[in-house]
């Protein structure tokens, strides 16, 4: 017998989708109601992203690193159409995806010798307690007023909203 894949709904179907949304003040997404476009993060260590929604759609990619953000720009039925921080678009079945919110230090600027500074508290002028290279992926705890709460390899601290992908400009949550 075969081992199930991990986007098999029979395999998952007991893995609901934790979607925790933001104020995105968007659409709503016709199948769970959450609004359209929002960001979640995927929750297994392999996630194929297929051409269209269904398991008989053939893969296109294969995602191997848990908690990486992506944006949910579509739904069908148990299927969410995502995007990734370089564009990439695709299907993944619902259960493979999490409503834990995490975020990549400025992908924008990967292969650049700059860092992100991870700040004390919500202010340009507090002590940088750790700097982060472009791509890194950090749990985004909140973000208000220009600012996000994350945590990354231990450290908590605080980043420019507009320095991380994974939030939305002056989202609150």
């Amino acid at each position: 017998m075969a081992a199930p894949t991990d986007d098999d709904p029979a395999s998952m179907a007991a893995a609901p989708e934790e979607e925790v949304p933001g104020e995105t003040g968007a659409e709503e997404g016709s199948a769970s109601k959450l609004p359209l476009p929002r960001f979640v993060s995927l929750k297994s260590a392999r996630v194929n992203l297929r051409v269209g929604p269904g398991k008989d759609y053939a893969v296109s990619w294969l995602y191997t690193k848990p908690g990486l953000p992506v944006e949910i720009v579509q739904e069908y039925e148990l299927w969410r159409r995502i995007r990734d921080s370089e564009g990439t678009e695709g299907w993944v079945y619902h259960s493979l995806l999490s409503g834990v919110r995490t975020g990549i230090a400025a992908p924008w600027l990967k292969g650049k010798t700059t860092t992100i500074d991870l700040h004390r508290n919500t202010s340009e002028d507090a002590t940088v307690v750790a700097k982060m290279e472009p791509g890194v992926v950090s749990k985004v705890k909140e973000c208000a007023f220009a600012w996000c709460e994350v945590e990354v390899s231990g450290r908590k601290g605080y980043v420019r909203q507009n320095d991380i992908w994974g939030v939305y400009p002056d989202e609150k949550f």
